[in-house]
């Protein structure tokens, strides 16, 4: 059994979906589970729909775009759209029946942007099955078990694991579609794994059930060693080994989710990136390997705000004020991306999220002088050569500079 991931690009529009279904095609005669993201920008677009909700705005025009959109692909994907129009609607109506009270915020987050996945995934069940393709879809909340940490739900893998084997019991299709992305609590509430996490969900349906590989289908040819959008001459990897891959991750390269390769490598499945675009390029194999002498890679994390806290009496920062301030952090689920520390200040980076942001800085006044910046970007450069090094550490606006035997990280403002 393989496991295969689609992320928004790959469907963000009816040829997309048209060229995914060939790429199943090519593999529907094995066991497959396809996991699918939510298409193009829709998280986006619910993530606006919930700020007018709980603003008072005017949630629906935003709601009405989004389901316009995906009506427009069913348009141009059915000769018979009126079934799967019908389909879309009632998932209208449940999303509407989440918005009438909350329990917070996270809550009603995780509520509401499911149905981007859920939209599409049954988008994609139903034309599938137009194309021959005979699938059973799935829904993701009874397969994968978290805790009610919304936003960022934790696996319950024992859980998750029973469910997924006692399906694959009973249910003998060779070809599973699924959400990536979320999960549910033991109340029955929808989860997310945390932003663009539907990488970890294929990784998720791939380790409870041993699968062979999980294929990571993208708009590049493959792992590459920089954005190349940012840099035109990166270069794709081959292969990988697990442990640079979730380095990579780690410091922020969007290409894989952060979460996605332990699982795999605690059950050594190989896990493969590969062109939407072009199927038949080899992409990047990420298993248990050596490779020697890779080369410089180069992440770019932008949208982070570097916070210092300094001491108001002029004493030294002691272990004391560094467990507040951790404490603080971790009351907010909040992680440090890169900190620096000096006789009488502690200085840390974090990606910018407002909601998080002001009531970490109003905790800290508590004990500090808190200074921050935002709009900065935080440079990553992974096995790091002689050049590499000297010119990413003469940047201009450099904020920050730390540097160990392979890695160099700079935090500029723009």
């Amino acid at each position: 059994m393989k496991v295969f991931k689609f992320g928004g690009a790959s469907l963000r529009n009816a040829d997309a979906v048209r060229n995914m279904s060939r790429i199943i095609r090519a593999h529907a005669s094995k066991p497959l589970w396809v996991v699918v993201s939510a298409m193009d920008k829709t998280t986006n677009a619910f993530e606006r729909v919930i700020q007018k909700f709980l603003s008072g705005g005017d949630y629906q025009t935003e709601l009405s775009a989004i389901k316009a959109f995906h009506q427009q692909i069913v348009h141009d994907l059915f000769e018979n759209p009126e079934p799967v129009l019908l389909r879309l609607d009632q998932l209208v109506a449940e999303l509407n029946s989440k918005l009438v009270t909350t329990h917070g915020e996270d809550w009603l987050y995780d509520q509401v942007v499911c149905y981007g996945e859920l939209f599409s995934s049954v988008i994609v069940h139903h034309y599938l099955v137009t194309q021959g393709i005979t699938n059973e879809w799935k829904d993701a909340r009874q397969l994968i078990r978290t805790d009610n940490t919304y936003r960022e739900g934790q696996v319950d893998w024992n859980t998750t694991e029973s469910l997924l084997q006692s399906l694959a019991i009973k249910d003998k299709q060779t070809l599973f579609i699924t959400q990536g992305f979320i999960g549910a609590d033991e109340a029955g509430n929808s989860t997310t794994l945390g932003r663009e996490g539907s990488d970890f969900s294929a990784a998720i349906l791939a380790a409870c059930q041993g699968a062979e590989s999980v294929t990571i289908w993208k708009d590049v040819p493959g792992v590459m060693n920089a954005d190349p959008k940012r840099l035109p001459a990166a270069t794709v990897f081959k292969e990988l080994p697990y442990k640079e891959a979730a380095e990579m991750t780690y410091y922020g390269a969007t290409v894989i989710h952060p979460k996605t390769i332990k699982p795999l490598a605690l059950k050594d499945i190989p896990l493969l990136v590969k062109s939407f675009t072009d199927p038949s390029q080899p992409g990047t194999i990420i298993h248990n390997c050596k490779v020697d002498h890779l080369p410089p890679m180069i992440v770019f994390k932008d949208n982070q705000c570097l916070i210092s806290c300094k001491v108001t009496d002029f004493t030294f920062v002691n272990e004391e004020q560094l467990g507040f301030i951790f404490h603080a952090l971790s009351a907010l689920n909040v992680k440090i991306n890169v900190m620096q520390n000096s006789a009488i200040s502690f200085s840390f980076c974090i990606d910018f999220r407002e909601s998080k942001i002001m009531p970490l800085i109003e905790k800290l006044q508590q004990k500090f002088e808190v200074y921050y910046n935002t709009n900065l970007t935080l440079i990553t450069i992974k096995n790091y050569d002689e050049q590499s090094f000297e010119t990413y550490r003469k940047q201009p606006g450099v904020m920050i500079e730390q540097s160990s035997r392979s890695t160099l990280q700079v935090l500029v403002k723009h």
